[in-house]
């Protein structure tokens, strides 16, 4: 979903429990009762651990009888332990308090923090509709293994394994997941978020130095 400017995020996070906001780096709100959660400055990496976000939602415990808003910026910069550990707040939202999520980079969410939550694009800064970074060759084999199916997937792995480039078939695994979260930022269709996992752990797996032609089956179906 999109929105027009930056004054229309209090409307709409008052309605979500938790609302992904995609804006640029230097967004400031100006919330009621609002919290905000950002990396230590303490620290020499741009984190925001596991630690910080447990005292975070800690604070949303208490009972609420009005609207209050927990600001975490940037959102991605939230470790993975501590996106795990926010996850489990999703799962049993409380009355009156809204999570306002703001990123640059909602691809570096977890698939699950996503699919619980409302994200939201600010129209003026938005890049959903600009192709990936990558030659045709590279785009057209992306969509080819978005949509397949399991009886034709094994000739498509064979075709980009025949070179046998790692460096391709990365790009490829890298191309597919940045249209999967694109396609379903614009159209909120599920079925996109749901192939996610598999091609993240492809993309995983040919990291870790893993047979291309098999993972590209394997991990897929």
């Amino acid at each position: 979903m999109f929105f027009d400017n930056l004054e229309q995020i209090p409307t709409i996070a008052q309605r979500a429990s938790c609302a992904v906001f995609v804006v640029p780096p230097e967004t400031k709100l100006d919330l009621p009762t609002a919290l905000r959660l950002t990396p230590a400055d303490d620290k020499k990496a741009s984190l925001i651990t596991v630690e910080q976000v447990r005292e975070f939602i800690a604070l949303s415990s208490s009972k609420e009888v009005r609207d209050r808003y927990f600001i975490i910026t940037p959102a991605d910069a939230m470790n993975e332990a501590a996106q795990n550990a926010f996850l489990k707040t999703l799962e049993e939202p409380k009355p009156f308090c809204h999570f306002v999520l703001l990123t640059e980079q909602p691809s570096a969410l977890l698939p699950t923090i996503l699919s619980r939550s409302q994200v939201f694009s600010l129209k003026i800064k938005h890049v959903l509709d600009q192709a990936p970074n990558a030659d045709a060759k590279i785009i057209n084999f992306a969509k080819q293994l978005i949509a397949a199916n399991p009886q034709n997937l094994p000739a498509i792995a064979a075709e980009i394994a025949k070179n046998k480039t790692r460096e391709q078939a990365l790009d490829i695994s890298a191309t597919a997941i940045e249209l999967l979260y694109k396609s379903y930022f614009k159209t909120k269709n599920p079925k996109f978020l749901s192939k996610l996992p598999n091609f993240i752990t492809l993309h995983k797996n040919l990291s870790a130095n893993g047979h291309i032609k098999l993972h590209l089956v394997a991990d897929l179906i």
